[in-house]
């Protein structure tokens, strides 16, 4: 008895040992997207921030596709022991309903650690263009259903549902255009190849500054510090039209408990951290302190929320 009690302590001291050492080497955060656009941009303000803390490499790697679906994929073929993570969007954690064939099953096979950050969408036009306002283009889309059309990071994705969520409020026909990614859906926009986009608020405050965007309003509830002059678009006339993208570092389900839990702790600590708010504030970003219990809980709530809009929109894909 006393061998195996023996046996048992060491078995657990080991354990300890080897979790208390997490992460021994250099971890992998798939970005769903290309190189560029909003998510990417986040992932990389929180992979410098725990390669600091952990003394370890946090390598950003870009995986586009499928609406972020592909980089989601191989988060999961990796082992489930942390050492693989992804930027969590609107995608995998609230917007993925209209997918009929998926390979997996974003709800259950993934789990948020953590939810760090939240913003809203910023509908823009090229410069050029001859839409001052939100009325402007609910005017012109009315006049010519169909016309119009907007670009988006991908079928799915924030700029996507902001979009869609637009038409099915505002009752109006406008054409989606997908492309891979943030970036080049704003390259399309820049080019006139599209005439909007409800671009994320880290893209679109750079498209702003550049000179070559018109932003015409936010979509969050409450008007953007970034853009105090902006009215909301329920401000111009869209009435109970809102919308916000979070978003999160997930995991592999089985991924274990405790490994989760130190990565919301690290996140969240990164998060805190002066220098980091200020640089998600100049993006028009705002940073959310979350336990990984309040993260969950908000990825359920949402995907109730959004799998109404996209059956309402009679969205549908394989």
């Amino acid at each position: 008895m006393l061998k195996i009690l023996t046996t048992l302590l060491c078995s657990s001291i080991l354990a300890t040992s080897v979790q208390a050492a997490y992460p021994d080497r250099s971890i992998t955060l798939v970005v769903p997207y290309p190189v560029g656009g909003s998510a990417d941009t986040l992932a990389r303000l929180v992979a410098e921030g725990l390669s600091q803390r952990y003394d370890n490499p946090i390598v950003v790697e870009n995986r586009g596709g499928a609406g972020g679906h592909i980089g989601a994929e191989q988060v999961l073929k990796a082992p489930a022991d942390g050492y693989t993570m992804m930027l969590g969007t609107i995608a995998h954690n609230g917007a993925f309903a209209m997918y009929k064939n998926l390979r997996y099953n974003p709800a259950t096979d993934l789990v948020p650690v953590a939810m760090f950050a939240e913003a809203p969408n910023v509908l823009i036009v090229p410069k050029a263009s001859p839409f001052k306002s939100v009325q402007d283009l609910l005017d012109a889309a009315r006049a010519n259903p169909s016309q119009l059309n907007y670009g988006s990071a991908g079928v799915g994705s924030g700029t996507h549902m902001a979009a869609e969520l637009f038409k099915y409020i505002a009752k109006v026909d406008i054409t989606p255009v997908p492309f891979r990614g943030g970036a080049p859906a704003l390259t399309a926009l820049l080019g006139g190849q599209v005439d909007l986009n409800f671009e994320t608020g880290v893209t679109a405050t750079k498209a702003v500054d550049t000179g070559k965007v018109r932003p015409l309003a936010v979509t969050g509830k409450n008007r953007s510090p970034a853009f105090p002059d902006l009215p909301t678009i329920a401000e111009a006339g869209v009435s109970d039209y809102f919308m916000t993208l979070w978003y999160t570092i997930s995991v592999a389900q089985g991924v274990p408990a405790d490994i989760q839990k130190k990565l919301n702790a690290d996140i969240n600590e990164v998060v805190k951290s002066p220098e980091f708010s200020q640089r998600m504030n100049n993006l028009g970003v705002d940073t959310i302190i979350a336990t990984q219990e309040e993260a969950i809980a908000r990825n359920e709530m949402e995907a109730k929320r959004w799998t109404k809009v996209i059956k309402a929109a009679g969205i549908e894909l394989d």
